[in-house]
């Protein structure tokens, strides 16, 4: 009994954690992709365990590809904050820049990379991910 009451334990952490990385995975978006979404906010949401980004690209845009709206999908509060974002970088209705990875499938989200302020200034999701860097990004306005 002493035995099997670790090993049970054990194999309940075991299969706790792996959801938890799958959870943190980058697998569903194209890392070595990177689009840029000139739009106006519609939602900001400030948020654990995701902060996301709602974005309207009106017909129109430099990438047609980019009309329509999406789902941009940042880091933690903690992680962000950190990069210098706060609950109050966005409000609905702020244009914006966004420059992120799209979804492999197709579908209208991405992964943040980052974002250009009004003043030129970048914010980043977080500090690296692995095969982005800031040279690889799209050229463009910024």
């Amino acid at each position: 009994m002493k035995l099997k009451m670790p090993l049970a334990i054990g194999l309940v952490l075991a299969g706790v954690s792996v959801p938890m990385f799958a959870h943190h995975s980058f697998g569903m978006f194209d890392l070595q992709k990177n689009m840029e979404f000139d739009g106006v906010v519609q939602e900001y949401n400030w948020e654990n365990p995701h902060t996301h980004i709602i974005v309207k690209v009106a017909p129109g845009a430099k990438d047609p590809s980019t009309v329509g709206t999406w789902d941009i999908e940042g880091g933690a509060v903690n992680i962000m904050a950190r990069q210098g974002w706060t609950r109050a970088t966005f409000k609905a209705g702020d244009k914006c820049a966004i420059v992120a990875h799209p979804m492999k499938d197709g579908t209208k989200g991405a992964s943040l990379f980052f974002a250009i302020m009004p003043d030129g200034t970048k914010l980043y999701h977080d500090i690296a991910r692995p095969g982005t860097t800031g040279a690889d990004a799209p050229k463009g306005s910024y």
